[in-house]
């Protein structure tokens, strides 16, 4: 493994601890997540093409935008970072990259170039403005939803997120747009050259990238298009490609959840044992693939037991941050889920509490 530079941060000697995503940094955005007991936020960017992320509504001074070819400056990305700090909040990170910044490299389509550029100089000007985390992911868009409904009923009439496969028109053949057949040996020859060129850039600046599961994952294809990171055998193959003390997870708990006859437990204390944990994305459903909905963490009937995988997590001796990514909608929400988001974090911070007593 090649030697890690690490930024100026006091990240190894924090406790593992909650955090949430936010593509605003408005005051009072911040001012809320603070309130109900975070420590640290990652964050979400708006592209001008339109996709789709956790928050919707914030104005163009409170966030960051990320396209090929457009880049947050350092001097974006340092105010950014001292407006959380401003709030009592750490700026860990950039929560993931769009499909607009990665999809010609996933393809290997012409203009790859440029979005690898695009890439490298945002992986720089994070390292100089002293963030210490780059999330992506290596997922198909546009072939099929990432989910089917956005409203089935979960615990009290709460609208929870949900995948059937059985709603998708021929999903296994190729969809419109998607102009040739790809193997999946050519897509992992293409994701080999990416971590080749990126992963000296991100030990250079000190930043630690860290890799999100397909979701829906399981299937080797959709609408035409292989799905490399569906189970845990390509992680491990993603951590052995190029190997970097700088390349680790995004650990979402949701996403390995929804795979059939996984044991969350036993992910983490693999992955954990090896150090490649960077941060986790907490979240269940009830069901595994072909059909799931993501539900409450603390619904009696989900997938996982929560406590156990943060005992899991304090075992392996992970220190980092835990996100509830995503939320049911419940009753007199907002449009960013205030109320969801709450529990969520209120009912980790409780297991949190109740951890610590246990190891005492």
């Amino acid at each position: 493994m090649s030697q890690r530079k690490t930024l100026e941060t006091d990240e190894e000697q924090l406790p593992l601890r909650t955090g949430l995503r936010t593509r605003t940094l408005s005051d009072e955005r911040l001012q809320f997540c603070r309130q109900i007991g975070v420590s640290d936020i990652f964050l979400d960017h708006r592209d001008p093409r339109g996709d789709v992320f956790a928050d919707e509504g914030s104005h163009d001074d409170e966030t960051i935008t990320i396209d090929e070819g457009v880049v947050p400056s350092v001097s974006e990305l340092v105010q950014a970072r001292r407006r959380a700090e401003d709030a009592g909040l750490r700026l860990m990170g950039v929560q993931s990259l769009s499909y607009n910044v990665y999809g010609k490299i996933m393809l290997g389509k012409e203009g790859k170039e440029t979005q690898l550029e695009t890439i490298k100089e945002l992986i720089r000007n994070i390292g100089q403005a002293n963030i210490p985390i780059l999330g992506y992911q290596w997922n198909p868009r546009g072939v099929v939803p990432m989910r089917t409904s956005q409203s089935a009923r979960v615990r009290g009439g709460a609208r929870g997120r949900e995948f059937d496969i059985d709603d998708i028109d021929q999903p296994y053949e190729r969809a419109p747009g998607v102009e040739r057949e790809y193997t999946e040996e050519e897509l992992w020859d293409n994701y080999e050259q990416f971590l080749e060129e990126v992963l000296p850039v991100a030990e250079e600046a000190g930043v630690q990238l860290a890799l999100h599961p397909a979701d829906p994952p399981t299937v080797e294809q959709l609408g035409g298009i292989p799905r490399l990171f569906r189970n845990r055998e390509a992680f491990e193959r993603a951590m052995e490609l190029v190997p970097s003390d700088n390349h680790g997870l995004k650990l979402c708990l949701g996403c390995f959840s929804e795979m059939p006859e996984t044991d969350v437990t036993d992910v983490i204390e693999h992955f954990g044992r090896n150090d490649d944990i960077v941060f986790v994305h907490f979240r269940d459903v009830l069901g595994t693939w072909p059909r799931f909905t993501e539900t409450f963490l603390d619904d009696e009937e989900s997938n996982y037991n929560a406590l156990t995988a943060i005992k899991a997590l304090r075992d392996v001796g992970f220190d980092g941050v835990m996100v509830p990514d995503h939320v049911p909608e419940i009753v007199g929400d907002t449009e960013w889920g205030h109320r969801s988001r709450a529990q969520a974090v209120a009912y980790l911070n409780g297991l949190l509490s109740c951890s610590d007593a246990d190891s005492t």
